[in-house]
C-alpha cells in the first residue's frame, strides 16, 4: 500500500489549480464536504467508512524530493511553485461522522477546513478512500443483515481490484459486521479474525479424496474445514463421516465442511442428513461461490441448514452497484458560503451539521440537515476529528468501530433493514439552509450579471 503515501496520487488538475491559486494569492480558508448525492436504487442506507485512512493520509501528506524533481522536469510548473510545494503539509481541520455511522443522501460525512490549496489538493485521494470503503461497507452491511447471525467471512482478495482494495474491503466488511477474513495481512494490520479452508487443488493433488481429508485434518487438528465438492459432494460427506471416528480416537475433531458449487441449499440439506445420521451433528456447513446479500437472504429464507457463508467478489466489488454518486465540494471560501448550481448536481452551501432523531424505542426516525451554527433536537453526527493537521485523539480500535456500526444497523427501522428497496426516513433540509441557498444565489446573480 505504498502508493497511499504519495502526494502524486491525485488528478493533474488539482496541481494545475494549485499553481493558479498560488499565483493569485488565493490561500484563505476553505471548507469542502464529502457527501453522496443520491442513494443507489438498491440501497436503503449507506455506512460511513474510510475516515481512518483519510486521517492517516492527511497527517503524512508531503511531497518527496523525487516527486518535486519529477514535477519540475515535467515543464508544467514554475520553480517558485515547486519550492512552495516542498513546504506543503496539511494544517487544516477535519470534522467527520464516526466510521460505522449509517447515513443518507446529501448528508456530509466529512468536512475539510483548511487553506484553499491544501483543501483542494486532497480532494482526489479523499474521494478515493471514502467512496470505496463506504461502498464496500454498505454492501457488507446488507450481507450482515441478510445472514441473521450466521458466520460471514470475507473471501474477496483474489478478485479485488488490486491489493489496496482487497485489504480495505476486508477492513470495511469486518467493520460492517463480518466475522472475519481470509486475507492474512488484514489480520496482521487490524487484528481481524482469520478463517481459511482448503482449495480444490489440495484434494486433486492426492490420489484419494479421503486421504486428502485425513492429511489435512492431521496437519490442522484445531482448524479444519474440509472442501467436499471437488468430485461428488454427498460421496465426499460419507467419506468424511467414515474418517471421523478414526480421527476422534486421536483427539482430532472435524470442525466444518465447505460446499462451493451447485445447488447450495439442496447439497446442504443432503450433507446435513448424512452428517447427522453418522453422529456428527456438531460439524458445521459452510458455503461459498458467487454469494452476495441476495443469495444469502434466499438461502436463509429457504431454511437451508447452513451455518456460515464465504462472501467475496460480489461484496468487495459491490457488483450490483460498483460506484457511488459522491462528491467533495466547496461549501465556503474566505468566510463566504459557496454553492454549485449545475443541473442535477446543485449543492447546499455553507458548513453543515446533521442531527439525528430517534423514536421512543431508539429507532432512527429522521435526520435534519442544517447549518453548523444552528442547534437542533437530536444527536449531532459530525464531530471534530483533527485540528491544525493533527488528530484530537487516538483512533478507536476497529472492534469499537464495529460495535458502533452494529448499533447503527440495529437502530434502523425494520423496512430499511430489508434487502428490498424501501422509502428512507426523511432527511429534512432546514429553513435556514434553504434561505442561505437563496441568498447565495442572489449574491451570485448580482455579482455575475447575464451578458448577451
Amino acid at each position: 500500500m505504498t502508493a497511499s503515501t504519495s502526494a502524486l496520487l491525485t488528478d493533474l488538475y488539482q496541481l494545475t489549480m494549485l499553481q493558479a491559486y498560488f499565483d493569485g494569492g488565493m490561500t484563505k480558508t476553505a471548507s469542502f464536504e464529502f457527501f453522496v448525492r443520491r442513494l443507489p436504487q438498491q440501497r436503503n442506507f449507506l455506512v460511513a467508512a474510510g475516515i481512518e485512512q483519510v486521517l492517516d493520509y492527511l497527517e503524512a501528506l508531503r511531497f518527496s524530493d523525487a516527486e518535486l524533481e519529477w514535477l519540475a522536469g515535467s515543464g508544467r510548473f514554475h520553480r517558485r511553485f515547486i519550492d512552495w510545494l516542498a513546504t506543503l503539509c496539511f494544517t487544516g481541520d477535519i470534522d467527520a461522522m464516526p466510521e460505522g455511522t449509517v447515513f443518507f443522501a446529501d448528508e456530509p460525512i466529512l468536512r475539510v477546513t483548511a487553506p484553499l490549496p491544501q483543501a483542494q489538493l486532497v480532494e482526489t485521494r479523499i474521494i478515493n478512500l471514502l467512496q470505496f470503503q463506504t461502498m464496500a461497507a454498505s454492501k457488507a452491511a446488507r450481507c450482515t443483515l441478510a445472514a441473521h447471525g450466521r458466520l460471514l467471512v470475507d473471501f474477496g482478495l483474489r478478485r479485488a481490484h488490486g491489493a489496496e482494495a482487497g485489504l480495505l474491503s476486508a477492513r470495511a466488511s469486518y467493520l460492517a459486521g463480518f466475522d472475519g477474513t481470509a486475507t492474512v495481512e488484514a489480520g496482521m494490520r487490524w487484528g481481524i479474525p482469520l478463517y481459511g479452508t482448503m482449495a480444490h487443488s489440495f484434494i486433486q493433488a492426492h490420489d484419494d479424496e479421503a486421504a486428502a481429508f485425513e492429511h489435512f485434518a492431521r496437519s490442522q487438528p484445531m482448524a479444519n474445514t474440509m472442501l467436499i465438492d471437488t468430485y461428488d459432494t454427498e460421496s465426499a460427506a460419507r467419506k468424511l463421516a467414515g474418517l471421523a471416528a478414526r480421527l476422534a480416537r486421536d483427539g482430532i475433531a472435524i470442525q466444518a465442511v465447505r460446499i462451493d458449487s451447485g445447488d447450495l441449499a439442496e447439497h446442504a440439506r443432503r450433507v446435513r442428513a448424512i452428517l447427522d445420521g453418522e453422529g456428527l451433528p456438531t460439524v458445521r456447513i459452510f458455503v461459498s461461490g458467487n454469494l452476495d446479500e441476495y443469495a444469502v437472504h434466499d438461502l436463509v429464507a429457504a431454511g437451508a441448514p447452513i451455518d456460515g457463508f464465504g462472501v467475496g467478489t460480489r461484496m468487495n466489488t459491490s457488483a450490483d452497484q460498483p460506484w457511488l454518486d459522491c462528491a467533495y465540494k466547496l461549501q465556503e471560501y474566505d468566510g463566504q458560503p459557496r454553492r454549485k448550481r449545475s443541473e442535477g448536481k446543485a449543492t447546499w452551501p455553507g458548513r453543515k451539521q446533521v442531527y439525528r432523531r430517534r423514536d421512543t424505542a431508539g429507532c432512527l426516525a429522521g435526520d435534519l440537515l442544517t447549518l453548523l451554527e444552528d442547534r437542533a433536537e437530536g444527536e449531532a453526527l459530525l464531530a471534530p476529528a483533527m485540528r491544525a493537521g493533527r488528530r484530537l485523539a487516538a483512533s478507536p480500535p476497529l472492534a469499537a468501530v464495529r460495535a458502533h456500526a452494529a448499533a447503527n444497523l440495529a437502530a434502523l427501522p425494520p423496512a430499511l433493514r430489508e434487502i428490498a428497496p424501501a422509502e428512507a426516513p426523511p432527511v429534512t433540509v432546514s429553513a435556514s439552509l434553504r434561505e442561505l441557498a437563496d441568498a447565495v444565489d442572489r449574491r451570485q446573480e448580482a455579482s455575475s450579471p447575464a451578458t448577451y
